[in-house]
């Protein structure tokens, strides 16, 4: 009911609205993609970089201090732990064995907080292959940290200079790299965005997560379905990959946390559930933010990687369903529990993470619920954006 149809349409949502000269390149992958993956030789290359080289699985954490706290039984799933310190290594690694497979010799991606684009050069140096990642210029000033390893990595990050100088503009670029070099290029698309395949092709290979949740739930527990699981919402990769494997389990509830920043009607936020409507963007039908007559809203969020006017196509299904539930967190919000967070576990998650957590504020819940947080990324690209709020929230 929640997965993709033969077309790419999550309901009503999702399909591959790309200009003439992409086609061949996003043919090519939809023919191949499910037949590629399905093979055992892929299978067997995937899981072992996912468990020697990403250090998969990772921990599901039960936080004392924090469940205390809430009244809740809280775990965390631990993707601040992968190698590159962020859930987005989880599909690079399958996309480049795949880009590998279809003889492509040079990556793009683009990249918002830049976990995305550091986990693309680490898996284009891994195997040798030239990359290029398209970065907002604005991104590339505030998450400096992720610049830096890019460029230790050996990539090229090329900034886009246009519109709001983030994550929607960098996409727009590497777009137009990808229509001028078709032949040998693949773009590593970072979240559950694009058109289709990408959507469902990136959720297939973030799914790890919620396949690990289940098993370890199941040990931890002797239930391997929680009452409730919640996971920021961007473009969505992480959420998708949490959520995957409980989409028709209808008595765990999917939250989705998106950024309200300076609040949702403020002119200054990206809860695209909320004020979206209808549209395309970068090659999907899905919710957006837009002006009447279509034109891209510009978002804005403290979090560089939540800062975009759409949400992939399943998410926007799921919401639209009831399937999921929407929150919206505003800065000042994730700040604060952010700080709160690193108090209560020793965890400093990444500003996308903290909205989440700060989700628990907001959500119903009963007493004695299991709710699985899904810790997406941490927080060393932040500390420059957390350190200007060491004195305001310096509490105990």
């Amino acid at each position: 009911m929640y997965k993709v149809d033969d077309r790419g349409y999550y309901g009503k949502f999702g399909g591959a609205y790309i200009p003439e000269l992409l086609h061949p390149c996003v043919e090519e992958l939809r023919r191949n993609y499910e037949k590629i993956i399905s093979q055992k030789d892929f299978q067997k290359e995937f899981e072992q970089l996912l468990a020697d080289y990403v250090g998969r699985p990772t921990p599901l954490y039960f936080a004392k201090r924090f469940s205390d706290h809430y009244q809740a039984n809280i775990y965390f799933k631990r993707e601040d732990l992968c190698h590159t310190g962020a859930h987005k290594v989880n599909n690079t690694i399958g996309q480049i064995l795949l880009a590998q497979r279809l003889g492509k010799k040079r990556i793009i991606a683009e990249t918002g907080a830049g976990q995305h684009g550091v986990a693309t050069a680490t898996v284009c140096a891994l195997m040798g292959v030239d990359c290029i990642v398209y970065m907002g210029e604005k991104d590339i000033e505030r998450q400096a940290p992720n610049v830096k390893r890019m460029k230790m990595l050996g990539a090229e990050v090329r900034p886009a200079l246009s519109g709001s100088k983030t994550l929607k503009d960098a996409t727009n670029e590497a777009i137009r790299d990808w229509i001028n070099n078709p032949d040998n290029t693949h773009y590593i698309i970072g979240s559950v965005v694009g058109p289709h395949p990408y959507p469902e092709m990136v959720a297939k290979f973030q799914s790890v997560i919620s396949k690990e949740i289940k098993k370890q739930l199941l040990e931890k527990t002797g239930n391997e379905n929680p009452d409730i699981i919640v996971a920021c919402v961007g473009g969505g990769s992480n959420a998708a990959g949490a959520f995957y494997h409980y989409l028709n389990e209808e008595n765990t509830r999917l939250v989705a946390v998106e950024a309200a920043g300076l609040g949702i009607h403020s002119g200054e936020t990206a809860a695209t559930s909320v004020i979206g409507s209808e549209g395309i963007i970068h090659g999907s039908r899905t919710l957006l933010m837009q002006t009447s007559d279509g034109q891209i809203v510009e978002p804005y969020s403290i979090s560089a990687g939540l800062d975009y006017p759409g949400i992939g196509p399943l998410h926007a299904h799921l919401i639209s369903s009831g399937r999921a539930e929407a929150i919206s967190v505003t800065d000042e919000e994730a700040l604060r529990a952010a700080y709160f967070l690193s108090r209560k576990e020793g965890i400093i998650p990444a500003l996308e993470s903290a909205h989440a957590f700060a989700a628990m504020e907001q959500m119903d819940y009963e007493k004695g619920d299991t709710v699985v947080l899904n810790l997406s990324g941490r927080g060393d690209k932040d500390l420059a954006t957390y350190s200007k709020y060491f004195e305001k929230f310096n509490e105990k």
